[in-house]
């Protein structure tokens, strides 16, 4: 990273600090992460300005203070492990990569998840599992094996109305999801904490913008890049 990159990711760090973020391992964790490695060569000067940035697929990165809010407001710790819905190019998960145990991510389009494992082996980050699948039904049962419940759950899309019941059935009792819910243009992001079996408690976060939550896998034949 050059000089002025780094002076550049000292600003966004120091910026995050004014905006609310306390958490000094989230804080860490995106100082760890190198940014520019997840946006499109077209938008690397933008990389560490707290914005959003389009990735292709009609899909974003996320601006780092939400990044920062999600991760810090889940309150992470170094043993969990945590199923993150829509990997994108990668940048939450390699954040989270930093706080968590281990990191399953699903992403519904296979062109994003292909590009985000390349990247994130390419940065030796390994203790991520990646698959293309419907992020609705939760993490899949893979040769009769499944890592549910899990302790955090990330969901980087919006859910219309609630989030699916399959992702608070692989939450763990006392275990936390994080979801923007909302339609576009009144979306609210949510704290979901599992009480018992059957209660939950929420709160909100802050207000946001986010792509919907889709079911299925994607026909990336049918998607705008």
């Amino acid at each position: 990273m050059n000089t002025q990159a780094a002076n550049k990711r000292i600003r966004l760090i120091m910026d995050l600090r004014t905006k609310g973020i306390v958490d000094t391992d989230v804080l860490s964790a995106i100082e760890r992460t190198p940014r520019e490695e997840f946006v499109p060569a077209h938008s690397r000067d933008q990389a560490w300005e707290d914005m959003a940035l389009p990735i292709g697929l009609g899909q974003t990165i996320s601006q780092p203070l939400v990044v920062a809010k999600m991760s810090e407001a889940l309150e992470i710790m170094d043993r969990d492990m945590v199923l993150e819905i829509g990997t994108g190019c990668g940048y939450q998960c390699a954040v989270l990569s930093h706080l968590a145990r281990r990191v399953y991510t699903i992403e519904r389009h296979k062109h994003l998840s292909i590009d985000a494992q390349k990247r994130l082996e390419r940065l030796k980050i390994r203790n991520i599992t990646a698959i293309v699948a419907d992020g609705m039904k939760g993490w899949p049962t893979i040769n009769g094996s499944n890592p549910a419940p899990f302790d955090k759950i990330i969901v980087t899309a919006a859910a219309r109305a609630k989030p699916p019941q399959a992702l608070f059935d692989q939450l763990k009792i006392g275990g936390k999801m994080i979801i923007p819910v909302g339609i576009s243009g009144d979306q609210m992001l949510k704290l979901y904490k599992r009480e018992s079996e059957e209660a939950y408690s929420v709160r909100d976060i802050l207000p946001v913008r986010f792509v919907p939550l889709l079911p299925d896998i994607s026909d990336e034949k049918n998607d705008m890049i």
